[in-house]
Parts: C-alpha cells; sequence; structure tokens
C-alpha cells in the first residue's frame, strides 16, 4: 500500500478545529487526501491546516456554526462548485450538554443540542449526498458514543441525540447502498482525552486515557478496509 493511500481524494471534517477531529482532520491529510476543515473557531482551523501543510498535505478551511440552518447548503455549494465528489465526509462535531437528571432538562439547551448533534447531521447528509454519490467509494463516517446505545444516569441528553444520530446515519447508509458505492460506519472512539471528555470527568487526569491521534489512525485503518454500512468499531 501506498503511503498516500487517499491521493486524489476530498474529504470533510466536521468540528476539525481540536480533539478527534483535528487529529482525524491532520491524518487523512497525511495519507493524500485534501481535507475541507470545518468548525466554529477559524484560529484552530489555521493551526490544524498548518500541520497538515507540515506533513505534505493540502486543507481548506470552512469556519461555520453547524446550527446556522444555512450554513451547511452554501458550505455544499461552495464545496460542489470546485470538486465533484466527495469521498470522505466525517462527521464528529458534537455538543455534551450538560449532564443532568431527565427531569431537570432545560427545553432550550435540549433542543440546542439536538439541533446540533441530530438536525445538522441530516443537513450535512442531505446537502452532501450528490456528491457523496458521484464518488466511486464514498465513506460517511459518524462519531458516536457508548451512552447511544447504554444509557446511563444523568447523560440523556446527550445519550439520546446519539442515539438518533446513530439511527438517522444507518438508514442513510441502508437507503444508498444498493444504489452507490457510498458506505456508511459508527464510530465509537471509547474514552480520549478531548475537551468534552475533561468537561465530563473534571477529576480525571487526561494522560490516563488515549490521544485522539488513536482514534484518528483507526478511522484512518477503517477506511482502507472493505467497509460494510452498518460497520460499528469501538477504540478501546
Amino acid at each position: 500500500m501506498t503511503d498516500r493511500p487517499l491521493a486524489d481524494r476530498l474529504a470533510l471534517v466536521t468540528g476539525a478545529s481540536r480533539g478527534i477531529g483535528a487529529a482525524t482532520a491532520i491524518a487523512l491529510g497525511r495519507a493524500g487526501a485534501h481535507v475541507v476543515l470545518t468548525a466554529r473557531t477559524p484560529g484552530g482551523l489555521e493551526e490544524v491546516e498548518e500541520a497538515i501543510h507540515a506533513t505534505g498535505g493540502s486543507a481548506t478551511i470552512a469556519p461555520l456554526d453547524l446550527a446556522d440552518g444555512d450554513g451547511i447548503p452554501r458550505l455544499a455549494a461552495a464545496i460542489g462548485e470546485r470538486w465533484q465528489a466527495l469521498d470522505v465526509l466525517v462527521l464528529n462535531a458534537a455538543q455534551l450538554g450538560s449532564l443532568s437528571p431527565v427531569s431537570a432538562f432545560d427545553a432550550k439547551e435540549l433542543a440546542k443540542t439536538f439541533t446540533l448533534n441530530v438536525s445538522a447531521q441530516a443537513a450535512l447528509i442531505g446537502s452532501f449526498d450528490a456528491m457523496l454519490r458521484r464518488s466511486d467509494a464514498g465513506r460517511v463516517i459518524g462519531l458516536t458514543s457508548s451512552v447511544g446505545r447504554t444509557p446511563r444516569a444523568y447523560w440523556g441528553m446527550y445519550g439520546a441525540s446519539k442515539a438518533a444520530f446513530e439511527n438517522l446515519l444507518l438508514s442513510y447508509g441502508e437507503e444508498v447502498k444498493a444504489l452507490s458505492k457510498v458506505r456508511v460506519a459508527i464510530v465509537d472512539p471509547g474514552a480520549t482525552r478531548t475537551k468534552m471528555r475533561a468537561r465530563a470527568y473534571p477529576g480525571e487526569a487526561p494522560e490516563s486515557v488515549k490521544p485522539p491521534e488513536v482514534v484518528a489512525d483507526r478511522i484512518l485503518s477503517l477506511l482502507g478496509e472493505d467497509m460494510e454500512t452498518g460497520a460499528f468499531v469501538r477504540v478501546d
């Protein structure tokens, strides 16, 4: 296998300014893909872009708040003007929301969490569906959490959003697998050294859990496999 197996491929990574998104974007760039980086923070995106260039890769930054309903179609239109197909879509961006009893949910925060974790993901799939179908090996990777499948006290807001996200993404995969080369997989990164993890477990020593680069490498290897829609990968 070449050391740049994704040469001439186009990838889009959401939440690419830090953590798993940033590490995945860098890994994809190092593997030869041109990576479109999107997140809300331009400064973080610029740092990731520089890191990709340092590996000999190429990237384009696209600062965007995914909760902005008009932003995703505009992004898709801009990318579609420059490229014919999208080969890799990594749906990484998400919001934790408050860890609280279901009976104490704040309705506005619940709506905001589902807007980013579910509605924005549906908008991304819808906006990039045509480009994914034009790829000869379109791949959609969604990042999830164990609480999406195993309910845990006080994690209901995030867990419910991830359960909905998984169903949404896998339903899309079932819809297109007989009509295109698009394949869909779910990745549960497990305990990983991220800002979200630090917020959820404030007393945890960061060095006690794996760095995001481990997850990024597994995503990269998954893309090189004969991936089938519905594949579920847990990174321990």
